[in-house]
């Protein structure tokens, strides 16, 4: 029997590779007979592509257009006709030059193009993981990229980002090609209203309350035209090319494609786009990774799955990568030790959902500064005090 190291990133410090390395290590300086499996996940946000990587998957460069149109290498994971692809390696936050945020004008083209490289390269399924996107254009510049014309009243492409999407008149689909298309995403925001891209995620995004309300005004439009009408309109022109997909998987075949629709909001309006134009499918980013990496196969030889991320608190338990981790072991009855940098979790929370217990590296440097910088060693003497007391019980 194994002990199974299946944690997401400590965001800021290390990947999740790095973390299950780390703990492993500790685990290993105490018990060097001991099993131990490294497993890093993702639930669809930075770091997919890396835990998918880690899993097997190739990874593949790419030269797309970053958030505002700079040219950068991305990279997408292939196995077989498999693709995993991050939205966030083209379009995320940290592809933004300097940092500096781009609230108004930041594209999703270069997901687009990424999606378009992958089925060059032969994948027919393609898992895109729609977390920590830098813009709020409704998916547009992905759905240029992918063959799309989305134009103004006097038939000129609109300007990219979400500042352009209120003079949109037309989307012409016809020259996008049918994809099986899975969304990993871990939020069910609706495109439009007080949960919606513009409200909740612009201000993260850089955008002022004027922003917000010109970000919100635009994907309002952009519903209006791209709806679910428009995408069925669409599918007629699509129909050859939908036929050679897997049912349900054409441009416009997807009975979610509302702006209401839960997720839709993703990735600043990309859900609504892929469900709307793409005919996607959202699954939740965790059950659909761990089913990509082999965590039931993982799981089955194991007694005992410690799982982790850097700050455990409520979003935590609202389908974030531990809590999906948990509940599958779980499922597998496995039980599971979660790690952290810090825990804002009462411990009645987090026994209630499932946890044996929890470790933090506030435990033992309660100054977060240093948490942060030297997160790898303290993690091992975290994971060789496991060692100790917990893996030996399990």
């Amino acid at each position: 029997m194994t002990v199974l190291v299946a944690p997401d990133k400590f965001k800021g410090s290390l990947t999740a590779a790095q973390v299950a390395s780390a703990v492993a290590a500790g685990l290993l300086a105490v018990s060097r007979d001991e099993p131990v499996v490294e497993l890093p996940v993702a639930d669809g946000g930075e770091g997919t592509v890396a835990a998918a990587v880690a899993a097997g998957f190739r990874r593949v460069p790419v030269r797309v257009s970053g958030p505002t149109g700079r040219r950068i290498t991305a990279f997408f994971a292939l196995r077989g006709e498999v693709a995993v692809v991050e939205l966030a390696e083209a379009s995320g936050l940290h592809r933004l030059p300097g940092g500096l945020p781009a609230p108004l004008t930041a594209s999703s083209y270069g997901t687009g193009e990424l999606i378009a490289a992958a089925r060059a390269a032969g994948a027919s399924r393609i898992v895109l993981g729609v977390g920590g996107s830098a813009c709020t254009d409704g998916g547009a510049g992905m759905l240029t990229a992918l063959g799309a014309r989305v134009l103004d009243s006097s038939g000129a492409p609109v300007p990219p980002g979400g500042i352009g999407l209120s003079s949109v008149s037309t989307v012409d689909l016809s020259g996008v090609s049918a994809v099986d298309l899975e969304l990993a995403c871990d939020v069910d925001n609706p495109l439009l209203g007080p949960l919606g891209a513009a409200a909740v995620y612009g201000p993260q995004k850089g955008a002022s309350p004027s922003d917000v309300a010109v970000l919100e005004a635009g994907l309002r439009h952009w519903a209006s035209v791209l709806g679910p009408s428009s995408a069925s309109a669409s599918a007629a022109s699509a129909a050859s090319a939908a036929s050679a997909g897997s049912a349900g998987s054409g441009p416009g075949s997807a009975s979610g494609g509302s702006a209401s629709a839960a997720g839709a909001g993703a990735a600043g309006g990309v859900g609504f786009a892929a469900l709307a134009a793409l005919g996607a499918r959202m699954r939740p980013g965790i059950s659909l990774l761990l089913d990509l990496l082999g965590f039931s196969d993982a799981v089955r030889d194991a007694r005992l799955v410690i799982t982790g991320e850097g700050s455990l608190d409520t979003q935590s338990l609202h389908g974030k990568a531990p809590i999906g981790v948990l509940r599958a072991a779980t499922a597998a009855g496995v039980p599971t030790i979660a790690v952290a940098g810090r825990c804002l979790l009462p411990p009645a929370e987090w026994r209630a959902a499932g946890f044996t217990a929890v470790h933090t590296l506030t435990d033992l440097e309660p100054d977060p500064a240093s948490c942060m910088t030297n997160a790898a060693p303290l993690l091992r003497r975290l994971a060789e005090h496991l060692a100790r007391t917990h893996t030996a019980a399990a």
